[in-house]
């Protein structure tokens, strides 16, 4: 990160506009200078800066991408809504917003060129070196001078970046102290985040979700495994809490609340990481369920619901305006619902059906071309058991709180295991303590099929020979 001269002698900026802004996290004053670079900065104040000490700021570099388009490949748009939350939750602070620092300074164009590249398989550094431009090539000298006009001395920075506050503080900024923007990654910009941390020296931003005990969650993406969708469907990952005697709801239906606080946090951030999350309708009818992220700092995912006859009520919360639904059906939906469905703001995808229910093939094929890489399925049992019986799995998380009810609802029904040497198994295992408690979590894999015997001349089955090591033990 380069910084630009400064000079003693430059006047600070005049502020061209003031105004009264009002934004979703409440009323700021927007104050707008016109830099000596020529670029336009918009200081969006809240309360009264007093004595310009310890002032809560964010220095925030454009991001069209991210924050006007809400691409999920950086982290940028939800650190901004963050900080302008925190800022308005404090009652005193300033949020400036740095134009030409797009793409870290490289612009739009060379951002996109660089995107193109990542997706060759470069990392960010990586590919704005391969276009022959810096890694960081922003200057705050602009900003700086512009949190000086404001009457800012010193600031407590909202930042992830060390190198940001170094910079600020070669431009002349007292930074007081750092406070970090604590956020959820997604699946799709782990990588990205990863990145900068390794290569940059940023610090994670995923918030604790776990506690002491077998392990922590800090990153909540690392529950996820490696997320490598099929070329016809999403990864799927089945998400459930149970009792420790394996039930996911009382005989009465009752499963509020089956898990703790931190179970559900972390259920919240698995939303947040994930493009889509599933349930079908008997969970919408059963439980009037949001599926939206609120207990996490981290982005809503698509809603999806598996219902062939549409029989979402069209006040279920699930088709609020908090984020997007899918509702997949068949052609056993009446045309009238699927009409008053769409008029509430809900996508209708028509498949195929089996047995009067959704193909689950044919829906998670549709989901795949809508552009869906990572699929959490939240329930009910008989959507978790068909996802397992059909083999359209790739993980599992579970959580298990330390309750025996007896009787009850439980996740999986029958799957055709015989023995116990039948049923899945769990690999790339994870196991954590999430308050009281425990998560598991592993890839599923299902044992490889019986070799057929062969059947010699006269008739006769002839046992398929055992593994050497076996035979040697």
């Amino acid at each position: 990160m380069r910084t630009m001269e400064r000079s003693d002698d430059e006047a600070p900026p005049e502020p061209f506009a003031r105004l009264a802004l009002p934004t979703p996290a409440g009323e700021f004053e927007a104050v707008a200078f016109r830099a000596g670079s020529g670029h336009v900065l918009i200081a969006l104040v809240k309360g009264d800066l007093r004595d310009g000490r310890n002032v809560l700021v964010r220095v925030h570099s454009e991001c069209l991408t991210g924050d006007a388009l809400g691409s999920l490949r950086c982290d940028c748009g939800l650190q901004l809504q963050t900080s302008l939350s925190r800022i308005a939750a404090e009652g005193r602070g300033v949020l400036l917003y740095v134009t030409g620092h797009e793409g870290r300074g490289i612009g739009l164009a060379s951002k996109l060129r660089a995107y193109v590249l990542q997706d060759e398989g470069l990392d960010t550094v990586s590919a704005n070196t391969a276009l022959g431009l810096p890694v960081d090539g922003r200057t705050y000298g602009d900003a700086v001078r512009c949190l000086h006009a404001l009457g800012v001395r010193s600031v407590r920075l909202l930042t992830n970046n060390p190198a940001k506050e170094a910079a600020l503080r070669e431009e002349g900024l007292a930074v007081a102290g750092r406070v970090p923007l604590l956020t959820s990654a997604h699946s799709r910009n782990r990588r990205y985040l990863e990145t900068k941390r390794r290569r940059m020296g940023h610090h994670l931003p995923a918030p604790e979700l776990g506690g002491d005990g077998v392990g922590e969650v800090v990153d909540i993406t690392d529950l996820l495994g490696q997320v490598r969708p099929a070329a016809d469907r999403p990864y799927v990952t089945l998400k459930y809490a149970q009792t420790l005697d394996g039930r996911i709801a009382a005989r009465s239906g009752d499963a509020r609340w089956i898990s703790g606080e931190r179970e559900r946090r972390l259920s919240h951030g698995l939303r947040a990481a994930c493009d889509a999350v599933m349930v079908g309708v008997g969970t919408v009818l059963a439980d009037d369920p949001l599926l939206t992220v609120r207990m996490v700092t981290g982005i809503s995912p698509i809603r999806v619901v598996l219902d062939s006859h549409l029989r979402t009520p069209l006040t279920a919360q699930v088709l609020g305006p908090d984020a997007t639904t899918i509702l997949v059906t068949t052609r056993a939906a009446a045309a009238s619902d699927r009409r008053a469905a769409r008029r509430r703001g809900a996508r209708v995808v028509v498949v195929q059906q089996a047995d009067g229910r959704v193909h689950l093939p044919s829906a998670l094929r549709a989901l795949r071309e809508m552009g869906i890489r990572s699929l959490l399925v939240e329930g009910g049992a008989s959507v978790l058991t068909a996802l397992l019986a059909e083999r359209l799995s790739d993980r599992m998380i579970v959580g298990i709180a330390p309750r025996v009810i007896g009787s009850g609802i439980e996740a999986i029904d029958e799957l055709g295991s015989n023995r116990i040497g039948d049923g899945l198994t769990l690999a790339d295992r994870r196991v954590h303590v999430a308050g009281d408690d425990l998560i598991v979590a592993g890839d599923v894999v299902w044992p490889a099929p019986e070799p057929t015997p062969v059947t010699a001349a006269g008739g006769d089955r002839i046992a398929p020979r055992e593994p050497a090591a076996e035979l040697a033990g």
